[in-house]
């Protein structure tokens, strides 16, 4: 089991109910391998985070952006609480070392830990909601999300890759990206696409994915990168 003490230390708050950490980083695999614990997993508490999370971003948001529509707002929130934003919080707070999985969710490091790590983030902040109150979950909150809004702005990454290249290369070049698949590999039933972003006759990036939409993101993405934008 680990040691949660160490984590309340990082994060600044002891818990009253020791229960309510324990339960925030219990993921439900680990029941089903260790039923003689005897507690609940997360998910109850991820489902109470989630609102308070929700709640909180949307009042800092309507706060700091007086002349957004809600729309915009909308976008806004939806960048900074989605699975990769809160998972990368996460991630900076090293809750991957206090998970409790299964042997088998334990091996996993691509997105299904993501998912995971994003669950606990939520869970957590249900936690702190119940040990100590709605301002404490909101403190935390703005001290591991808040400072990401001026860059959700400036980089417009509340718009999909391929929404952010398209107004970046029109606006800088005034040329539309277009996009061709390279490579098809595997199976039917497995198959990976390769897929080039090009801006006029030049080819930028490439990206992979299980769909030629999912690849054209991708390589939007990488697209946005090396062109620095």
């Amino acid at each position: 089991m680990p040691d949660f003490s160490r984590f309340e230390q990082r994060i600044g708050h002891p818990f009253k109910d020791a229960s309510l950490i324990a339960t925030a980083f219990t993921h439900r695999s680990y029941l089903n391998e260790n039923r003689e614990v005897g507690r609940e997993h997360n998910e109850r508490l991820e489902f109470l985070g989630d609102a308070v999370l929700e709640l909180a971003v949307t009042d800092f948001l309507f706060a700091k952006y007086p002349e957004k529509p809600e729309g915009d707002l909308t976008a806004y929130r939806a960048a900074l609480v989605n699975t990769q934003s809160i998972s990368a919080a996460a991630a900076g707070l090293g809750m991957n070392d206090f998970l409790l999985l299964s042997r088998g969710e334990a091996k996993d490091t691509g997105r299904a830990r993501q998912i995971i790590l994003a669950n606990a983030f939520e869970a957590l902040i249900g936690a702190l909601y119940l040990d100590s109150g709605y301002k404490v979950a909101e403190k935390f909150i703005a001290e591991q999300l808040f400072h990401k809004a001026d860059e959700v702005v400036e980089k417009r990454l509340w718009q999909d890759a391929k929404s952010r290249l398209q107004e970046l290369a029109q606006e800088k070049l005034k040329i539309t990206p277009t996009y061709a698949v390279t490579a098809q590999t595997g199976p039917d039933h497995d198959r990976v696409f390769t897929v080039a972003a090009y801006i006029g006759q030049r080819k930028l990036a490439t990206g992979e994915g299980r769909s030629k939409q999912e690849a054209e993101q991708r390589a939007a993405e990488n697209a946005l990168n090396a062109k620095a934008w």
